[in-house]
């Protein structure tokens, strides 16, 4: 008993890492599994008051349809845990959630021809949030492994104020204006950025389970792909 209470305790990235290894993220395509994660969403924004109630007790919109739009569930356990929504803004599908908002923003980026990637929907199952707090970690790592996949210039967090410190913190997001009103919330929204090619090297020192495999993005993002749209992360040592 001695020896194991001198074990040291696992710092906060291997914590992160170890929670990682337990999830499987699973890319939501059927209509069953998008109207799993609608529910969720539904859930978490009511019990924030973000939004208005409705009948469906479902929360969904026009991107979720679009052809860059990039649906993830994370399971933890069998369980869906939480929720991420990507937009990957290309020459070729240049529309993204943010850009109705902060057009005035966004726009000279996608003129320029910039890839930008606007996560979005991004909730916890409340339950799973208080017992696994760094679950929110291991979520938001879909959107910085869509940033290698698709060499984004930019990636977005279109946030409420309050939670600017953690996009900050975490991958150092910079507010692009101030906040303004969003359609379908009842609450103010920042547009935070990133450029993430220079921000990249330092994110993966800080925060290693961050880094991901080719593989591992590949069973992610690419859509032909026959295999099942389930994988659990692989050890992030033998990346590219």
């Amino acid at each position: 008993m001695g020896a194991l209470a001198e074990l040291p305790a696992p710092n906060f990235a291997d914590s992160v890492q170890d929670l990682i290894e337990r999830v499987d993220y699973r890319r939501a395509d059927t209509p069953e599994e998008r109207e799993e994660i609608y529910r969720l969403r539904y859930d978490a924004y009511r019990q924030e008051g973000a939004i208005e109630p409705n009948l469906s007790r479902s929360f969904s919109d026009r991107f979720d349809d679009l052809g860059n739009a990039y649906v993830f569930g994370v399971h933890f356990d069998g369980k869906l845990a939480s929720s991420i929504r990507l937009n990957v803004s290309t020459s070729a599908c240049p529309e993204l959630p943010a850009l109705g908002v902060f057009e005035d923003v966004l726009s000279p980026l996608i003129e320029a021809g910039k890839t930008v990637i606007d996560p979005t929907r991004f909730v916890v199952d409340p339950e799973i949030a208080r017992a696994l707090p760094k679950i929110s970690y291991a979520t938001v790592r879909i959107g910085w492994m869509a940033c290698e996949f698709f060499e984004a210039d930019w990636v977005l967090a279109t946030v409420r104020v309050e939670h600017q410190a953690f996009y900050r913190r975490l991958f150092g997001h910079k507010p692009m204006c101030k906040a303004r009103p969003y359609p379908t919330l009842k609450k103010p929204i920042s547009l935070m950025g990133l450029e993430y090619p220079a921000a990249k090297e330092r994110v993966h020192q800080r925060y290693p389970f961050f880094r991901s495999t080719y593989f591992e993005r590949r069973m992610l993002f690419e859509r032909f792909l026959r295999t099942p749209h389930i994988l659990r992360p692989a050890m992030p040592a033998n990346t590219s």
